[in-house]
């Protein structure tokens, strides 16, 4: 339907509020067409940046550009993006139709005509057979659709949305979800979507945008997100990798030593670390195991604090090498791990592959 798309380019964005920077001068290119999920905790800079491309807050200093137009000085309805908010701000007093055509009809267009447009969109949003019915008698996810058709109503070159799954019960926000991805294929438009959910970012983003404290700590595919964190904080918020640090003993042969404040020596791969440099170290908590003993410098030996059954998968978390809560992931039909109980001593260990050299961002 619509195939227009655009890049959007954020160029040195910051966003000051009196003396609070809550956005510090990020840069990223979300390619034209692609679905980008900011993601991150409260607080962290996404609902401003999102707020910022839709022209919804002003830019203190920097750039977005959509396509090859500086849109920074645009009023929101000149920029060619939509935005859909949180709380779907329908109109309680119109039907759908009306809801819907709202925009339009602050552009002059003809009533028929925005009318018909108004009916397109519903049947896009597989909602035509409401389109008398007032926002109340609506159920939630209903009421998610006719925002979406009110949004896309303009024919946007970028869709902006806000937490826009937040309110929906967990069985609707999955469904929703891949309705969401379907829709940005058939349009083909840029889709930019904040949430704190890592699942929800995962299932849907071409490029995930991780930030902390008003800045990009990764802005990566889910998978390279996942496989290959680039900070400590990327891998402890995404939850599936264990961070252990220390300072860098030792870097011979693109090898790395670190030991950690307990004293244990840990090996990882990578290079232009100093003796002494404070160093993190990412591994993935499917790639623990338990066992007898460790390669020197792949593990360490600490103790059970709490084990949660998953069905499938068994969660172990172990106090040691300076961690509190070093978590493994084992197969509930893994033997080691059917008789471990809180309190117990435990060996673990990993492959050195498994262990990934993170970055750190300079203040």
């Amino acid at each position: 339907m619509m195939s227009k798309a655009a890049e959007i380019d954020i160029a040195s964005v910051s966003k000051v509020y009196g003396t609070t920077t809550a956005v510090h001068a990020i840069s990223l290119k979300i390619p034209a067409g692609s679905y980008c999920c900011f993601l991150g905790p409260s607080g962290c800079g996404k609902t401003s940046t999102l707020r910022m491309i839709a022209g919804h807050e002003s830019i203190s200093s920097g750039d977005v550009r959509l396509g090859n137009i500086v849109v920074t000085d645009f009023p929101p309805a000149k920029r060619g993006t939509a935005m859909m908010f949180q709380s779907y701000a329908l109109f309680p007093h119109l039907d759908l139709i009306d809801n819907v055509a709202f925009s339009l009809k602050m552009k002059g267009v003809a009533k028929e005509e925005r009318r018909a447009k108004a009916l397109e969109m519903l049947k896009l949003m597989q909602m035509e057979a409401y389109a008398t019915r007032r926002p109340a008698q609506l159920s939630g996810g209903q009421q998610q659709r006719v925002a979406l058709a009110r949004a896309l109503i303009t024919d946007p070159e970028a869709l902006l949305l806000d937490e826009p799954l937040s309110a929906l019960d967990p069985f609707l926000k999955i469904r929703m979800r891949a309705e969401l991805k379907k829709l940005q294929k058939t349009l083909g438009i840029t889709f930019v979507h904040v949430t704190h959910s890592q699942e929800e970012a995962m299932a849907l983003a071409d490029i995930m945008v991780i930030m902390n404290d008003g800045r990009i700590e990764q802005a990566a595919s889910p998978r390279e997100v996942f496989e290959r964190p680039a900070t400590a904080f990327v891998a402890r918020f995404m939850g599936d990798h264990n961070v252990l640090s220390g300072r860098v003993t030792s870097n011979e042969d693109g090898i790395i030593t670190m030991t950690a404040p307990e004293g244990q020596s840990f090996s990882v791969r990578g290079a232009g670390r100093e003796v002494g440099e404070p160093v993190d170290f990412g591994i993935r908590t499917d790639r623990v195991r338990l066992s007898q003993s460790a390669e020197k410098g792949l593990g360490f030996n600490g103790v059970v604090s709490n084990i949660e059954y998953r069905g499938a998968t068994v969660k172990i978390t172990v106090i040691g090498a300076g961690s509190d809560d070093f978590t493994v992931i084992a197969s509930n039909d893994d033997s080691a791990a059917k008789f471990l109980s809180v309190g117990d001593a435990v060996s673990l260990s990993w492959g050195l592959e498994d262990a990934i050299l993170l970055g750190r961002i300079s203040a």
